[in-house]
């Protein structure tokens, strides 16, 4: 800028100059002022060059400034990095000498009272007072809702807490959750208890209702159960008593438990699992979506336990708020077959080829052969045919999830013995037989004498009690299953 305005000046000033000259007049004080633009315009160059050198030498002086900050920054705070270091291992030090000091005190205490302990027993300290149940008050004509009139307490349900031998006796108790139960599973959940050495202790609930239908419930042992691990018994076997059981179910979690499990071992509505035209409902998704909004306890998500699903896809049918567990009814036949006295002559029968790809694999891996029936459509009918297999002279043994009707089970029972099997049995992890349909599998009924042995499990409750002491039905419980599977 400076250059282009110092050429400017001399031009002018050449210009005058030959314009004076041309007049005659002096041209002298044009040279000198020619001579004053050029001094200007060095000075200027001069002033800018050592501004550009200032700013340069700041910046450099800034990071130089900066480095020196950085370092010394760094070095105090390893400094003090070691200080802390070395503060922190002299509080250990002094700590780990503390603790082997108490320790050893602990252990003196401990020796000194474990004779006395062992003797007297030992019993859990309850967190509350005795309280009295509705049941209670109701007996003793008390209007428990408008809290008139006193009790003394006597008729009060309680958690029974036995006493125990030894510490490792209460620890291993601890692992153990306390079992509530709808009515129709008492019994099993009392043969669960049992095959716990009753270290599942067994909760109280007052199934009762209101004038207009609808459950009136009491949780019995609310305070107790706080920082317990937490089952309940369930029995989904008629829509009726669903609604009164979920209510407990999704309340139980709420009382401050330690954990929830539910105990499903029949779920109801497995074989709705698929819609093979539009507008079926697949209720199996529904109920999976109501159970996988139980509430969360302490520990986290509900489990919940069910034996022998009809279709293990569905397990992708539950939230991710529930932790869904498939146990099997097998491994209790298996058991059972060995007990036969021709159990060497068994072999194993499948209705159709699903479930010789749900079960196959127990059986092969105990070492069994197998048969597999299927259904193939003749005009209107369907009838069971062998696809592969030989039955002659054979116990044939029928193994299947569930059985409603019995229709299948009995077709296949008259094919087998037509080919040739000396004995047919059955199996069946859920006897659901609606209707009484149970009736058929003896003498009187449509399958007659055909069935050497019909083995159920006590999963639907209403059926146990029906077939006791009903040939040719035998129950294996669950109990061993469900009290190992509850232990944490």
């Amino acid at each position: 800028m400076s250059r282009g305005v110092g050429g400017g000046a001399v031009a002018r000033a050449a210009a005058r100059g030959r314009a004076n000259g041309a007049r005659g007049r002096d041209t002298r004080p044009c040279a000198r002022g020619f001579a004053a633009d050029e001094r200007a315009r060095e000075r200027a160059v001069v002033v800018a060059a050592n501004a550009d050198a200032t700013r340069r030498g700041t910046k450099v002086i800034a990071r130089a400034a900066n480095a020196a900050t950085s370092g010394k920054i760094k070095k105090a705070e390893e400094a003090k990095v070691k200080t802390k270091t070395k503060s922190l291992m002299k509080k250990a030090l002094r700590v780990e000498a503390v603790s082997a000091v108490v320790e050893a005190e602990v252990e003196r205490e401990t020796a000194s009272t474990r004779g006395s302990a062992a003797s007297a027993g030992m019993e859990p300290k309850p967190m509350i007072a005795p309280r009295v149940s509705k049941q209670a008050k109701a007996k003793d004509g008390v209007n428990g809702k408008n809290g008139e009139g006193a009790t003394s307490g006597e008729g009060t349900t309680r958690l029974t807490r036995p006493k125990f031998a030894d510490e490792a006796s209460f620890t291993r108790r601890r692992k153990f959750p306390v079992l509530f139960y709808s009515k129709e599973m008492e019994p099993l959940a009392r043969k669960v208890a049992e095959e716990s050495d009753h270290m599942v202790e067994l909760g109280q609930i007052d199934w009762r209702t209101f004038p207009d239908g609808f459950p009136d419930l009491f949780i019995n042992d609310a305070y107790d159960v706080r920082d317990r691990h937490v089952a309940f018994l369930g029995s989904f076997h008629t829509p009726e008593v669903i609604f009164e059981q979920l209510s407990i179910i999704y309340s139980l979690p709420k009382m401050f438990v330690a954990s929830f499990t539910l105990v499903l071992p029949f779920f109801p509505t497995g074989t709705a699992e698929r819609v093979v035209r539009e507008g079926e409902v697949a209720t199996a998704v529904t109920l999976a979506r109501i159970l996988s909004n139980i509430p969360p306890s302490r520990g986290g998500p509900t489990s919940t336990i069910i034996f022998d699903i009809h279709a293990l896809q569905e397990r992708f049918y539950f939230g991710d708020s529930i932790l869904p567990c498939f146990e099997s009814g097998i491994p209790l036949l298996l058991d059972r077959l060995n007990e036969l006295e021709d159990s060497n002559n068994v072999v194993i029968a499948y209705p159709d080829e699903g479930a010789y790809k749900r079960f196959n694999s127990f059986f092969a891996a105990a070492g069994y052969e197998c048969i597999v029936c299927t259904k193939v459509r003749e005009g209107t009918k369907r009838i069971v045919k062998l696809k592969e297999g030989e039955p002659i002279g054979r116990h044939v043994v029928i193994v299947d999830d569930l059985v409603q009707s019995g229709s299948t089970l009995i077709e296949c029972q008259k094919l087998l013995h037509r080919l040739g099997a000396a004995k047919v049995s059955a199996y069946a992890t859920h006897g659901v037989f609606p209707n009484a349909s149970w009736k058929r599998f003896t003498s009187t009924g449509a399958g007659g004498q055909g069935f050497s042995n019909f083995w159920i499990t006590d999963s639907c409750p209403q059926t146990v009690e029906a077939v006791r002491d009903a040939e040719p039905f035998e129950v294996l419980s669950l109990a061993r299953a469900i009290a190992d599977a509850l232990e944490v």
